[in-house]
Parts: structure tokens; sequence; C-alpha cells
């Protein structure tokens, strides 16, 4: 077959109106699965002196970007991930059920250690055998590169469950990836700067976690029910940030009314 030919055969799905649905539908949820990533990368991220930090979240961003194009390429692959090796208490655990189950005991895991270090940043015991350690950039790389492989093989079982057209896949990865960098360093900014925001997106991190170890063993919880719990909870804490505010704002103006002499 000759390579325009080829390269034409790739190209049917522009004429067909169904496809175009499904990049747009599959785009959303590739965005909206990736805000589990982009949470995780911009609390991680927050923790590198600050001249490192904007430079950790473009490598863990790009590496995601990365591990999806790669997983793309080897999507033959990746579908048999979830045929099932082995039964246990009658479920049978694939290598899909196995990397969400390990890759949500780490969030979870990872979750407790910076709600631990939030709320006691001075506590010198922050490892197993009670020695003090911080936060290198190698090792925030290697944690964001594990999450990375977790969010990008169950975001690639899901594209292929969407659609047959790789190209398709391809665009709304591209897409989703794209959105994680622009809005990565908005996000850090504002969680950084909300020390409550901070323990709600672990919180977050700790629901995510269990949902996906809850996923490997057979519990399948729909995402929709985990996004809109997020969405009321982030909406409470907003109304609170709003009241806080005001109730600044409503200080400073009797300090200023009171004058130096009360």
């Amino acid at each position: 077959m000759p390579l325009a030919d080829v390269f034409a055969s790739h190209l049917d799905w522009l004429a067909d109106p169904t496809a175009w649905v499904a990049l747009g539908t599959l785009v959303v949820l590739e965005i909206v699965l990736g805000i589990d990533n982009l949470i995780f990368i911009s609390i991680l991220t927050n923790r590198l002196p600050p001249e490192r930090q904007k430079n950790a979240r473009r490598v863990g961003i790009g590496a995601a970007l990365v591990l999806r194009l790669v997983l793309l390429t080897t999507v033959s692959f990746i579908v048999t991930l979830t045929s099932p090796l082995f039964t246990l208490f009658d479920h049978g655990f694939s290598w899909r059920d196995l990397i969400l189950i390990a890759g949500g005991l780490f969030l979870v895991w990872k979750a407790t250690k910076e709600i631990h270090h939030s709320v006691d940043p001075h506590d010198p015991k922050e490892n197993m055998v009670g020695q003090a350690v911080s936060l290198t950039f190698g090792a925030a790389i290697v944690q964001i590169l594990l999450l990375d492989l977790v969010f990008s093989i169950d975001s690639i079982i899901t594209a292929v469950g969407m659609t047959n057209e790789i190209a398709i896949m391809y665009i709304a990865v591209i897409c989703a990836v794209t959105v994680m960098l622009i809005a990565a360093e908005p996000l850090s900014r504002f969680i950084a700067s909300n020390p409550t925001i901070v323990m709600l997106a672990l919180g977050f991190l700790l629901m995510i976690g269990m949902t996906l170890i809850a996923d490997g063993m057979g519990f399948h919880v729909p995402k929709g029910y985990i996004y809109a719990a997020m969405g009321f909870s982030a909406l409470v804490e907003a109304l609170n940030m709003m009241a806080r505010r005001k109730r600044l704002r409503r200080q400073a103006v009797d300090t200023v009314d009171q004058g130096p002499l009360g």
C-alpha cells in the first residue's frame, strides 16, 4: 500500500462526527483524570526549595506525557494487563489490579506522611527509624514518576475503552497534559498560599488512594461520585475562605476606626 494511502487511512476519522464527539469526551475525561496527578505533583514539589519547584513540576508533567505516549505505542500490550493472573476471594486479579493496589497504597502512605508533616513540620522523626529526612529533587521526581505510571496506565485503559482510534487517544492525551502544564503553576501557588487547601488536597489524595485500592480489589467506585465529593468539599472550603477574608477585612476596618488610642 502506498505511503499516502496509509497516511490517509489514519485520517478517516476526521470525517466521522461520532469520532469528534469521542475526541471531545475523551479530552475532558483525560483532563479530569489528570487532576489527581496534578494535585500530587503540586503538593510534593511545594516542599522543594523555591528555585527548584518549577523545574520539578515541568519534569513531572513532562514524564507523565512521555509515559502516556509510550504506553499508547504498546496499547495492545496494555489491554492484556486486564487479563486475570490469579483468583483470590472470588476476584480475578490482573496486572492492572495489582498496579492500582500498589499505587493506592503508595498514595495513602504518602498522603498520610504529608498530613503528619503539615500538622507537625518540626517533628524530626520523618521515617520508620526515626531519622530526619528532607525531600530532595531526585526523591520528588522518583515519587512523581511512580504515581505517573499508575495514573498513566489507568488513563490509557480508559482511553482504549472509549475509542479504537489511536490518533484520538494521542490528541486527547496531549491536550490533557498540556492543560496540566498550564494549570500546574497557578494551582501550586494557590495551594502554597492557603494552608487549609493543602489539608483538603491531601484528604483528596487519601480518598483517591483508597479508591485505587478498592478498584484493584474489584470494588469499582464510579468516578463521578468521587469528583462530585471533591467538588462539594472544594465549594465548602471556598465559602470558608470567603468568610475568613470578610472577617479579616472587618477586623482591619475596626482597627482603623479605633485609631492608635482605641
